[in-house]
């Protein structure tokens, strides 16, 4: 029995150590103010991003109990982006017909379903047309939906842009009239009606540190170097144009992902997070997946046109929420910085459903270094060098002495 006794008690202090040391391979740690129930979330702030690894893997939440014990809590990471779903809404082509005001369509759509974007597609090319969208029950009066609503093909040997995508509010009918005020029949291909939900994320806006514009006429572009103030989440750009014609500018948004210093300054990396199209015809605004950046860069190929007048740019990111599940009373902290660290596996990310809809939240208090004990050093043999000569100088004396009884003897 003490010898069962002995082992455990080894075993609950080897156990701690471990828990101890997980904690303190971390940089930095910040209280976790106002835990009082099972489940927080608190949002991740924007001076944390630069301490932490690309894919966000190196955060842990650890607690001390009253008894010194070290516990891990478990919590699910969420981005707070926007979330969209598309429901299509199947309907049927009743019509086609045409006057000296164009040529119309008359779609059902059977189960008076609510629509909200109608995506065509046409055998033809290189056109640039305004329509009229209208909605009726009975087809004997008319509601407009959109009026001189732009829809645009360009397709060359250097461009292949269409944007013919109806964008309209809610809207519930079983007939839609569609007028395309063209000369030349447009014969459509394909068309799609659906419903389109958007549950509008948490996105923060992001001051500019400085931002520059630089324009190479024989390389035929523009670029726009934008920095921040540091280091945070980002996924939209937008690009304020302020010109009096309409444009379409191949795009390219990059950042910069690492650095060399050499002899003439820092040469810089560079990594790309999306590609489209600034034009004047619907709202640009570029999105990616949520990237930790610092520094941009805005290319937009000119072609044979004259440089945009860019007004301004603007830079915002998704809120990350760390949702935390407590299991026992203890004062926790948010551990974060390992260069080495693997995302956890933990239950609760398989049961995301069963997470509380309602949560409330709690503070990061301030930022603290994490003591690390040094690590022991072995001292030299001989720290002392005065040492070392007088065991050289006996050994010395030693084998003269030997040598010479050697020859003595012989």
């Amino acid at each position: 029995m003490m010898l069962k006794t002995k082992f455990f008690t080894c075993f609950s202090l080897v156990a701690f150590a471990l828990s101890f040391g997980q904690m303190q391979e971390y940089k930095y740690k910040r209280s976790l103010i106002g835990v009082q129930d099972s489940w927080h979330q608190v949002s991740l702030p924007d001076d944390i991003f630069e301490k932490l690894l690309p894919n966000l893997a190196d955060i842990r939440v650890y607690g001390i109990t009253i008894k010194k014990d070290t516990i891990e809590a478990s919590y699910v990471l969420q981005l707070n982006d926007d979330k969209r779903v598309t429901t299509q809404v199947p309907f049927k082509i009743l019509n086609t017909s045409h006057n000296n005001k164009g040529y119309y369509i008359t779609f059902e759509v059977p189960s008076e379903a609510t629509i909200n974007q109608l995506q065509l597609s046409f055998k033809l090319f290189n056109f640039d047309w305004r329509i009229d969208l209208e909605g009726s029950h009975e087809q004997k009066e008319w509601f407009s939906i959109l009026e001189d609503y732009r829809i645009l093909s360009i397709k060359n040997a250097k461009t292949f842009y269409e944007f013919t995508n109806l964008i309209f509010p809610n809207s519930n009918y079983r007939f839609f009239r569609l007028l395309i005020k063209s000369t030349i029949k447009p014969e459509l291909k394909s068309a799609n009606a659906s419903y389109n939900a958007i549950k509008q994320g948490v996105f923060k806006d992001y001051a500019i540190k400085h931002w520059n514009i630089k324009n190479y006429k024989a390389e035929k572009r523009t670029d726009i170097e934008v920095e921040l103030f540091q280091a945070v989440p980002v996924n939209h750009v937008k690009v304020h144009v302020n010109v009096a014609y309409d444009y379409y500018r191949p795009t390219t948004i990059q950042w910069v992902s690492d650095s060399i210093k050499t002899q003439k300054g820092y040469q810089y990396n560079y990594r790309t997070l999306t590609k489209n199209t600034l034009n004047s015809i619907e709202k640009t605004e570029f999105m990616f997946e949520n990237t930790i950046a610092k520094k941009l860069k805005i290319t937009i190929e000119n072609q044979d046109n004259q440089p945009l007048t860019i007004e301004q740019v603007s830079v915002k990111g998704s809120v990350y929420d760390v949702m935390i599940r407590f299991t026992e009373p203890a004062n926790y902290y948010l551990a974060f910085g390992h260069s080495t660290a693997f995302k956890p596996s933990y239950d609760v990310n398989r049961f995301i459903s069963k997470i509380p809809e309602t949560i409330s939240r709690i503070t990061l208090g301030n930022e603290e270094i994490i003591y690390k004990e040094p690590k022991a050093t072995k001292s030299p043999l001989f720290e002392n060098t005065l040492w070392l000569w007088a065991i050289l100088i006996v050994i010395i004396v030693l084998l003269g002495g030997f040598t010479f009884k050697m020859m003595k003897s012989k």
